[in-house]
């Protein structure tokens, strides 16, 4: 039988965190791994969450086999709902990943319909013919993570998923050993591995170790306790549960996603209340003394630490971080956002609490260390390396560890979105690359913000609007009205009454200047308007607001605006420029 053709492509999750989504193309037969979002970092101004690019996969969607999940975080899943809403594919996880997954497309109009939903585990293997697809399971911070495989006469294609190495992790949670020895001897072709805590050459703490940090901590401080979490961390939040009934507090879960979490997890037996009465309401919670009080704080789509900002500047209605607080952040943040946590720690103690980071005092991660990757190897042993999941240091720190234990660079491959692998005829080659984006999401607004919208929102923050109005007759070459001129975010009008009205003049001579002319054209008028403005403004101020012209035409006859286009005599519209130069 003739060899497997393979290709290896990323849509996301290589030189940046999250956005986990990989495909690997077998014969023809696309096979789609994690569908994962990422929550966006500082200049994506108003940006809710980033999603990967479907353009490779809507030319090529009739190839498509499925999409297969390695766990229910939403760097994995978080973007299913999108994707669902315009391919309609088999969808493979395990029954913890699987609720979870529906879960979040319910709350999606275009997707809460799709039914087609597979349960499996580490037992399941399923033939597609030339392609056998089947699981193994890893440890991660919730439970049934698992690992996939795709197997073909050209050797094993194995995606790690998020994983880490941990001995006294418990049942749900527990890596198969002789699993990944199994695999590794059956033949590995090419292994796509987790990269995000790659940097990190120390031991990662036991879960054991982090669950004995929480009850400590728990037990040391008497006033009220707000805990930071991934509202996804079912480890993290049983470890919370269990330390609160130890120490005689009850929680407070804050918002509807992390409830439906809790009663998912609890539904499946994934997550266990010590005492039946633990959750409170927070009518309840109002008449607990604070040394008895657990807030809980998942945020929005389980991203804690902007909900930490609302509660420290006291938008969170009845849940203001107060004095004598103790705000425990068991979540490791991403090394992009290190800027954002410093500013949450100081806002906190600006509210008068204290701050405590897991991070702080143990090597916390839900993600291999250096070892662990090297272990994944030596288990494995690929012929070919894939890092993936990380920015492009921790891909390279991965291949340096790779390196360590007797992979050559040339079996190393650190890839960019839309790069394409293929393995032909006994060697992979990197094989050019397709445009791969990113689709950002704002609102409703799936796909509609672009680098132009995103530049105007950043000029619009730094510098301000300028808004000038003007209204001519046209055909007589007058000027009827005095400018009138707004602007936001630019200088404090009353304050700047000299830059006011030297900018109404030139607004004035710009316009007459352009009346008079013979070619007269709106375009070059409104052009000329905004960059005569823009060189003044520049000038006098070194700011380069947004400079929006409005040119108002008005028929004398009828004293009422009329358009430039002078249609059926109605009345007019103001001449706009939408696009800010």
């Amino acid at each position: 039988m003739e060899e497997s053709q393979v290709k290896i492509m990323p849509l996301g999750g290589v030189r940046e965190n999250g956005k986990n989504m990989y495909i690997v193309d077998i014969n023809n037969s696309i096979y789609v791994l994690d569908c994962g979002l990422q929550y966006p970092e500082n200049e994506l101004l108003g940006i809710d969450i980033v999603i990967p690019d479907y353009a490779y996969l809507r030319e090529n969607q009739d190839r498509i086999v499925g999409v297969f999940l390695t766990h229910g975080h939403a760097d994995a899943i978080g973007a299913l709902p999108y994707f669902l809403s315009e391919f309609r594919v088999p969808v493979f996880g395990s029954e913890m990943t699987i609720e979870l997954a529906k879960l979040n497309c319910q709350s999606d109009p275009n997707a809460k319909d799709f039914d087609d939903f597979h349960v499996v585990d580490a037992r399941t293997e399923i033939d597609f013919g030339d392609v056998t697809v089947s699981f193994f399971k890893t440890t991660h911070s919730i439970p049934e993570s698992m690992g996939i495989v795709l197997a073909s006469n050209a050797g094993s294609v194995v995606y790690t998923g998020d994983f880490k190495f941990d001995q006294t992790a418990a049942p749900g949670y527990q890596t198969d050993y002789a699993r990944l020895a199994e695999i590794g001897k059956n033949g590995v072709l090419a292994l796509l591995s987790d990269s995000a805590n790659a940097e990190n050459p120390n031991e990662t703490a036991s879960e054991r170790d982090i669950a004995d940090d929480v009850l400590e901590t728990f037990n040391y401080h008497n006033g009220r306790i707000i805990v930071a979490s991934v509202g996804s961390n079912i480890l993290r939040l049983q470890q919370v549960f269990d330390s609160a009934a130890k120490t005689g507090r009850k929680v407070y879960l804050t918002g509807q996603d992390i409830e439906k979490i809790v009663d998912t997890a609890m539904r499946l037996h994934k997550l266990v209340l010590p005492e039946d009465d633990l959750l409170v309401t927070q009518e309840q919670l109002a008449k607990l003394a604070p040394e008895q009080t657990v807030i809980l704080q998942t945020g929005r789509m389980g991203e804690p630490i902007k909900a930490l900002q609302r509660m420290a500047n006291q938008q969170e209605k009845g849940l203001g971080i107060e004095p004598g607080d103790l705000v425990f952040i068991t979540t490791t943040p991403s090394h992009a956002m290190e800027t954002t946590v410093a500013k949450t720690r100081d806002m906190i103690y600006r509210a008068g609490a204290e701050v405590k980071a897991i991070s702080d005092e143990l090597n916390s991660s839900g993600h291999a260390s250096k070892n662990d990757l090297q272990l994944m190897i030596n288990l494995l042993k690929p012929k070919y390396l894939i890092p993936i999941q990380g920015e492009y240091r921790l891909l390279s720190a991965h291949a340096k560890a790779a390196e360590e234990v007797g992979l050559t660079s040339d079996r190393i491959f650190l890839t960019a979105k839309g790069d394409q692998l293929v393995y032909d005829k006994h060697e992979m080659v990197l094989s050019g690359s397709v445009e791969v984006g990113n689709t950002m999401i704002d609102g409703i607004g799936v796909g509609d913000i672009g680098n132009i919208v995103l530049r105007d929102r950043k000029v619009l923050s730094e510098d301000g609007i300028f808004v000038a109005v003007i209204t001519i007759d046209h055909k007589k070459k007058q000027i009827i009205a005095e400018p009138k001129i707004t602007s936001r975010g630019f200088v404090y009008v009353k304050a700047n009454k000299n830059l006011m009205h030297e900018s109404a003049e030139i607004i004035k001579t710009t316009v007459q200047a352009n009346l008079d002319n013979k070619e007269f054209d709106w375009t070059h008028l409104k052009q000329d308007v905004r960059e005569k403005l823009n060189h003044y403004l520049f000038e006098q101020t070194r700011r380069h607001p947004v400079i929006l012209p409005v040119i108002m035409e008005v028929d004398p006859r009828r004293h009422k605006p009329k358009s430039k286009h002078k249609k059926n005599n109605q009345p007019a519209k103001a001449a706009t420029d939408e696009t800010a130069e």
